[in-house]
């Protein structure tokens, strides 16, 4: 499909009601930009999902700076929320000035490159390479301004390590979660011990596996291999076999695992950097937890986003100038300290405010050199095509049959095979 075909597409679909959003607003008229004034009083609305550490005093600075410039937050309750909506909208109108974009539905954004008004030439050279490179078009256009990256480790609750003969030192707990295997045997003991789940869900261990595999469901030239590649295969069964039976829920987001992360029920979680900021978040008033510089298998990276703008917006040249300033080394040292959304800037790396960034809430773990830790870690970049949000949601999906006991194993998985044989 192309960019004309989206827009025809979207504009035969009503708008779509995003229940999380707050705040609502959306880009005013083209007339609005007309004005020649650099002063004019204007106001730019950003588009986000989950946390990514743009607090009110973070954009305050900038409003400080930019007395004439009004910032509107507008925040999806889930990063699948904020997809349908961008891709509902994108090419006609109601998008933000800048919008926020998932590194799992990258690649079916830049299918519409042409859409988004391209970064300035200036800034190319600022990001980590592989982060950039993806944020590429076949024209050479860098069409999207990377904010953070997902170098993901353990987080634990060392409270109830303790009251369960685990050890609770970040160095010895490390050493329990070298290996997935590793990882699946102490919880299970931990399950038969206190006859609580050990992990929160069961899909983010399908994350964490997915993403320490090179090519899952589309090889590099598009070439669609998902259903017949043994890796997706031994990846589905490892997390129907060994992570359901130790999981609280099959998958994060949905209202009971909230309120359980608010209540400190869960003592692991997997951990990128951006999980700080919601752990914390929504139980700011559980103690206990620590972050283990490990993760099972050697390193992975979940997430990390992009801002874009796009190219029909009524106040481009201010929403990129307002991009730019988000992404730079500093904001995204601050967004981290407020967050934990980990830098994609090289020049973050060099920040002692980084480096030596503690966190008070995961007992003074020195976040920000575990997060440099587990970016070097990371030895597998994932091909994501432009199909690898739809195929990874179904996989999801069929863990979830199993886990609520809806389908068994075998039956789920042929359910998913006759599900994206159609994509």
């Amino acid at each position: 499909m192309n960019s004309r075909a989206i827009r025809r597409g979207a504009a035969a679909v009503s708008a779509l009601a995003i229940g999380g959003v707050v705040l609502a607003g959306c880009a005013g008229s083209a007339e609005e930009s007309a004005s020649d004034d650099p002063n004019a009083p204007i106001e730019l609305s950003i588009a986000t999902f989950n946390d990514f550490g743009y607090t009110d005093d973070l954009l305050q600075e900038y409003m400080d700076e930019h007395p004439n410039v009004t910032i509107v937050h507008n925040k999806a309750a889930t990063s699948n929320d904020a997809r349908a909506n961008f891709f509902q909208k994108l090419g006609n109108s109601g998008l933000a000035d800048i919008e926020a974009i998932e590194v799992d539905w990258l690649a079916e954004m830049m299918e519409y490159s042409d859409l988004l008004q391209p970064v300035p030439d200036d800034l190319k050279g600022r990001w980590l390479d592989w982060k950039e490179a993806a944020a590429t078009d076949a024209e050479g256009n860098l069409v999207a301004y990377g904010t953070d990256i997902g170098p993901q480790a353990v987080c634990y609750r060392s409270d109830l390590f303790e009251a369960a003969g685990l050890p609770t030192d970040r160095e010895e707990v490390a050493g329990l979660f070298t290996t997935w295997d590793d990882f699946f045997t102490v919880g299970q003991e931990y399950v038969d011990k206190t006859g609580k789940p050990f992990i929160d869900s069961a899909n983010t261990v399908l994350q964490g596996l997915m993403n320490q595999v090179e090519v899952s469901y589309e090889e590099a030239d598009g070439t669609v291999v998902a259903t017949e590649n043994p890796d997706v295969r031994e990846v589905y069964d490892t997390v129907v076999e060994r992570a359901v039976p130790i999981s609280a829920y099959p998958a994060q987001w949905g209202d009971d695992w909230y309120a359980s992360l608010a209540n400190g029920e869960f003592p692991v979680m997997l951990c990128p950097g951006w999980m700080h900021g919601i752990i914390s978040g929504e139980g700011p008033e559980v103690e206990g937890w620590d972050i283990a510089d490990v993760f099972p298998g050697g390193g992975g990276n979940w997430g990390g986003s992009y801002l874009t703008v796009p190219a029909n917006g009524a106040h481009v040249e201010a929403a990129q100038e307002l991009a730019e300033w988000l992404s730079s080394p500093e904001t995204q040292v601050k967004a981290f300290g407020n967050a934990g959304t980990f830098p994609s800037q090289t020049e973050a790396y060099e920040s002692d405010d980084l480096t030596g960034f503690t966190n008070e809430f995961f007992n003074d773990a020195p976040t920000g050199q575990i997060g440099v830790n587990r970016a070097e870690a990371v030895t597998v970049s994932p091909v994501k095509g432009a199909k690898y949000f739809q195929f990874h949601d179904a996989l999801q999906s069929a863990v979830t049959r199993v886990f609520d006991g809806i389908e068994d194993q075998e039956t789920s998985w042929q359910t998913w095979v006759d599900e994206v044989s159609g994509f």
